[in-house]
């Protein structure tokens, strides 16, 4: 079996147990919304983005020396589904696009394909993440609600290098399972504080994703906010070496009923 295959069955097991342990609540308060969406959108940067294919005897080189640091578009979408009071699926939808032209320093190894240095050449970089997560309600007391969970992420990964009609390209798909943590503090009227966090590391890979957020509430269903936003990690195996971390700024607006 494999290493993410172990992990996604210890991870499924530990959800399982989660949801048969916890008791249906026969009376439940109804101050809690049933639905949440929220959109989110706004520029993100490379800080890092190391690339080696094949990772065993390719060349090392940085994407975003390549590309530039940005900024470029980025986006997301959340959906919240409160089961229970205490117990709540989200689903996520965060896209990752971007390309830009530069020149190679040196002769760069890249899936089965040798690029000249001093030659224009394109680069595309794709990472779309598409995620279900389970999350628990464990600390609900005024002004602080606190919740933790499991997260099923499935990634959909793609680099391609192109120069003078020279074209190479690797693709990755995969499903890795990752923990999730998150903290509201309501520290005045219709203000909320918010830190997300979802995140796994382990064998040859990791996966970090933290935001910190405002929110204001506009009425009872509507709200807008903003914050940072961290995405870093990679994997380094026979296969493939890339090792990233993306800084986003970003905009929200919410909806709940």
């Amino acid at each position: 079996m494999s290493s993410i295959s172990k992990k996604l069955t210890v991870c499924l097991s530990c959800l399982f147990s989660l949801l048969s342990a916890f008791p249906t609540f026969a009376a439940e308060q109804k101050d809690w919304k049933r639905f949440r969406f929220e959109l989110e959108g706004g520029p993100v940067w490379q800080a890092k983005n190391d690339v080696r294919i094949p990772g065993n005897t390719g060349t090392e080189f940085s994407f975003k020396d390549l590309t530039g640091s940005g900024p470029y578009a980025a986006g997301r979408f959340t959906f919240d589904w409160n089961i229970r009071e205490r117990h709540g699926l989200r689903v996520e939808v965060a896209p990752l696009r971007f390309d830009g032209t530069g020149t190679f320093n040196q002769p760069v190894s890249f899936s089965g394909a040798t690029f000249s240095p001093g030659t224009p050449t394109e680069g595309k970089y794709k990472f779309d993440t598409y995620r279900v997560s389970y999350r628990y309600l464990f600390l609900k007391k005024s002004p602080w609600r606190m919740h933790v969970g499991a997260t099923l992420l499935l990634r959909d990964a793609k680099i391609e290098l192109e120069q003078a009609g020279l074209k190479a390209s690797d693709s990755n798909v995969g499903v890795a399972p990752v923990l999730n943590f998150s903290t509201e503090w309501a520290f005045a009227r219709q203000w909320t504080a918010i830190f997300d966090f979802e995140g796994l590391a382990g064998g040859p890979g990791r996966a970090l994703d933290l935001a910190l957020k405002l929110r204001y509430d506009l009425t009872d269903r509507w709200s807008i906010g903003g914050g940072y936003r961290m995405l870093e990690g990679g994997v380094d195996n026979d296969e493939v070496y890339n090792f990233s971390w993306f800084n986003y700024g970003f905009l929200t607006v919410g909806c709940q009923f």
